[in-house]
């Protein structure tokens, strides 16, 4: 099985987007298309040549934990190893501290390539672009000198230590404790699980992210800060070209989770024994400087989805065009042949191609919230990178475990035994709709806070540029697919208006149909963009997602818009009566 990167159809959807408008910014001038293709190019080489043979030995030999060193799945080190030295840890830091400074639309490119070819090594760089992000906007001067660059360079890595025992997605429960020491550092203690890289041996050092509370700190999520502990302690002062390591931090790696997938992909549980940190941000602010790397991460995380998605898609195509079962309508010796292979293959591809807009349409608007000269634009952008956001990672993730579902399916038997890779794909992905926020979560924060935050404004202009693609379409001639979508439109615009009209309690029983709608009706809008521009294969592809995906968006409307009652007519203790 193997991945061939997408470059062609990547470039023309980031086209399609708008994102050459980027060149034109003061900030990103050097995110040219040349700049691109070059970019890209060397991406997809260490992608198909390097990162996808680890693929398979990282999912049979995971990591393991020995003699209190977590070693890592074989050819790990150097897959990392050309990742850094390649600089794509740093591809969108600050060139300040050793960065390329160039857009969130071309850095989720990059990582898209590498997690079709090892989803399991490709999230420890993206933990340190995070990590990375929430240094750059939130510590001090001197801690940013001190650990950027290594971190950029990735000599050092980053994790993100939320989750506890008792705590899940209810960080406010969280119970690490951090209490200040006399040189102005604090001692941090608590036991932290789930952490994605949170040990391993590919760099010298590792740098926790972590959530604690003051001594005087309030109740709940108000009282929690944010602190920045190194796995080993640097010796060196803020400014050192290459920083020198001291003695280990009381941090240890206790156990690793044995998961359903990632398995190349260390999760720890970690514990702090009064280790050495130093505060970032202000006191009890933690969860809004942890929520910049958190966005950053919920983006890149979709953008896993989108991966898998792709390379389950090439799977499956592969397969189908050599396999031989049955007699078929059209005489075709393989499977392709079959109404319900078809069926299956044009959902993956067409539903693989809108989870890449989505997610390539919302890092473009969050790199113009910060680029775009007039400050109208650079605040309406931002508006709708934050209203996209939750919907790229909610939407790609649910396409990444679909679509690597059908490949399965697709494959028959074969898919269901490990030789072929597929079932791997359908077992690694699975994780990308529970982390950084489960995909429930991002439906609430869709409906309370992108949406409610602006009083709908930043979904009303997304609806109006999608009535202005059916316009368009309408005038090329293509009056079923206008009519498709100008009926989802009015939908969707309908259930904003409900959203906007009812209670929390309401609103979040049809966060997650109102979420599929949006994308679904979005689905619409780019395909038939690319439809306008492209061949015969664009406008088959909105075709078929006009007459055959949007009618969903009008069941999604109904439950949406159902409201609470009817998930709350059971009381929990019959809810729960398995009897």
């Amino acid at each position: 099985m193997t991945y061939h990167p997408p470059i062609a159809e990547m470039t023309r959807t980031a086209r399609r987007l708008g994102q050459d408008r980027l060149a034109a910014t003061a900030r990103y001038a050097e995110a040219t298309p040349s700049t691109r293709e070059a970019i890209l190019t060397e991406v997809a080489r260490l992608a198909t040549d390097i990162l996808a043979p680890l693929n398979r030995p990282g999912d049979r030999h995971p990591a393991v934990l020995e003699n209190g060193v977590v070693r890592t799945s074989p050819g790990y080190a150097e897959g990392y190893r050309a990742i850094a030295e390649g600089g794509w840890i740093g591809i969108a830091a600050d060139p300040q501290h050793g960065g390329l400074g160039l857009p969130q639309s071309l850095a989720v490119m990059v990582s898209e390539m590498m997690a079709s070819a090892c989803l399991s090594i490709s999230l420890c760089p993206l933990l340190s672009q995070g990590q990375i992000e929430a240094i750059e906007h939130h510590a001090s001067e001197g801690l940013k000198a001190l650990y950027l660059p290594p971190l950029v360079a990735g000599r050092w890595t980053g994790t993100m230590n939320l989750t506890e025992p008792q705590a899940g997605s209810d960080v406010g429960a969280l119970r690490a404790k951090a209490t200040p020491n006399a040189d102005g550092s604090y001692a941090v203690t608590g036991q932290k699980i789930w952490i994605s890289w949170g040990d391993h041996d590919m760099a010298e050092n590792v740098i926790h992210l972590v959530l604690a509370r003051l001594p005087d700190a309030p109740a709940g999520s108000r009282g929690i800060s944010l602190f920045l502990v190194p796995k080993i302690l640097p010796e060196d002062d803020a400014g050192a070209e290459r920083p020198r390591l001291g003695q280990p931090n009381r941090v240890r790696c206790l156990s690793l989770e044995h998961k359903m997938g990632l398995h190349g992909s260390p999760t720890a549980v970690m514990e702090f024994d009064g280790a050495t940190g130093w505060l970032v941000g202000e006191p009890n602010r933690g969860l809004a400087c942890m929520f910049t790397m958190m966005n950053n991460a919920r983006l890149q995380v979709g953008i896993q989805g989108v991966a898998i998605a792709e390379a389950a898609t090439q799977a499956a195509l592969a397969w189908a065009s050599d396999r031989v079962q049955g007699r078929t309508p059209d005489g075709d010796r393989s499977i392709l042949g079959h109404a319900d292979v078809r069926r299956m293959l044009m959902r993956m591809k067409a539903q693989t191609r809108v989870a890449r807009a989505i997610a390539y349409d919302c890092a473009f608007a969050l790199d113009m919230g910060h680029a775009a000269a007039d400050p109208a634009e650079r605040a309406a952008q931002a508006r709708r990178g934050a209203l996209l956001t939750p919907i790229a990672k909610a939407y790609g993730t649910d396409t990444g475990i679909e679509v690597a579902n059908l490949a399965v399916q697709v494959h028959g038997g074969a898919g269901y035994c490990e030789d072929t890779g597929v079932a791997q794909y359908a077992r690694d992905v699975r994780i990308t709709a529970i982390y950084e926020g489960t995909n429930g979560i991002q439906a609430m924060d869709l409906v309370g806070r992108k949406l409610t935050g602006d009083d709908g404004a930043a979904l009303d202009a997304l609806l109006a540029e999608i009535e202005a693609t059916a316009d368009a379409a309408r005038a090329a001639g293509l009056e079923a697919e206008a009519t498709a979508l100008t009926s989802a439109r009015s939908k969707a615009a309908g259930v904003m208006r409900w959203m906007l009209g009812h209670d929390d309690r309401d609103r979040a029983a049809g966060a997650g149909p109102f979420l599929h709608q949006l994308a679904t009706v979005l689905g619409g809008h780019y395909l038939l963009r690319a439809a306008l521009d492209g061949g015969d294969e664009e406008r088959a592809l909105a075709a078929y997602w006009c007459a055959q995906a949007l009618p969903q968006a009008h069941a999604d409307a109904q439950a949406a818009t159902a409201g609470a009652a009817q998930l709350y007519a059971l009381d929990a203790e019959t809810l729960a009566a398995t009897v």
